[in-house]
């Protein structure tokens, strides 16, 4: 895949500013949010909000859909050290993409919502959760939270992507 170069170094930094910034909103958002359900919500509380909706306080010690949570506490270090390496990766991939709206765009998602969790892993030792949707109180989908639909988010954003740059070769 061939890449433009930035025209300059300081344009470069002000781009990749420009996408950790983005990622800073998602963190301060995830956060925020986790705060408040900690300060308001004991663990497996619930309040119905809507017919499809409902606000709980859930505790995942593993990953999506709760993988890994009753893996012994090993996964807890685990899921960390995996977070700081996609920190690593995604960052210079920002350096190197940055131009490319879409793609530095998803990345910025994926990248505050990987942090976002693991601030709570290093925290709490869990992640959590705190978003419950669910089809006329029978069928519930995995709490999430703010993190979760960033990274969701992001990897639909880099499958659009990707789908487009096929079409266009």
């Amino acid at each position: 895949m061939a890449t433009r170069k930035s025209g300059g170094g300081s344009s470069q930094q002000i781009s990749l500013n420009r996408w950790l910034a983005l990622a800073l909103i998602v963190i301060l958002l995830d956060q925020f949010t986790k705060v408040l359900i900690v300060g308001t919500f004991q663990l497996g509380d619930s309040r119905y909000v809507t017919s499809f909706f409902n606000v709980v306080r859930v505790h995942n010690l593993g990953a999506a859909f709760s993988f890994l949570h009753d893996a012994g506490g090993w996964q807890r270090w685990f899921f960390v050290g995996l977070g700081v390496v996609a920190t690593g990766v995604i960052v210079w991939m920002l350096r190197r993409h940055g131009h490319q709206t879409l793609f530095a765009t998803a990345l910025s998602l994926i990248l505050g919502g990987a942090i976002g969790n693991v601030i709570d892993r290093l925290l709490h030792g869990y992640v959590v959760d705190f978003i419950q949707v669910h089809w006329r109180n029978a069928y519930y989908f995995p709490a999430f939270n703010i993190a979760d639909s960033g990274i969701t988010v992001g990897a639909a954003l880099l499958i659009w992507d990707e789908l487009r740059r096929v079409r266009r070769s």
